[in-house]
């Protein structure tokens, strides 16, 4: 149960998410699974089709691209949020440096969500807004 109250504070600090309601992010956590991933153990591979997005909550991810490192995951951190807008190729791999513990949201599990709740459509679309505003402007 802790765990679930955790997910929803991170979800709420994630930009996609950041403009729905604390009843709507607690849905959200209720149809995310939380899963523990060992160490060394790879969450997502470059170029294989993205179907879900990761928030972790605990331990720490490599990134990399391109076989080079990108940096680091810690709790807090997320990835593969366009993943559930479009099934493009992920665009960097991402490795378990310690043991890890994520929560995940399937693509499908995400489209079921858009069509129970349509409200909340409309606040994915200004936190996706407001994530790529803030992109451009870097």
């Amino acid at each position: 149960m802790a765990k679930k109250r955790e997910l929803v504070e991170r979800l709420g600090a994630v930009p996609l998410f950041s403009r729905c309601s604390r009843r709507e992010l607690q849905i959200v956590a209720r149809h995310t699974e939380i899963a523990d991933v060992p160490q060394s153990a790879v969450l997502v591979t470059e170029g294989e089709k993205g179907d879900a997005f990761f928030v972790v909550l605990a331990g720490r991810a490599r990134v990399s691209r391109g076989g080079r490192a990108k940096g680091t995951l810690e709790a807090g951190g997320y990835f593969g949020e366009l993943a559930l807008l479009d099934p493009a190729p992920r665009s960097a791999t991402v490795k378990a440096e310690t043991d890890v513990q994520v929560g995940v949201l399937g693509a499908r599990m995400f489209r079921i969500l858009l069509r129970e709740l349509p409200a909340i459509s409309e606040r994915l679309l200004a936190g996706l807004a407001r994530e790529l505003r803030e992109a451009s402007g870097r």
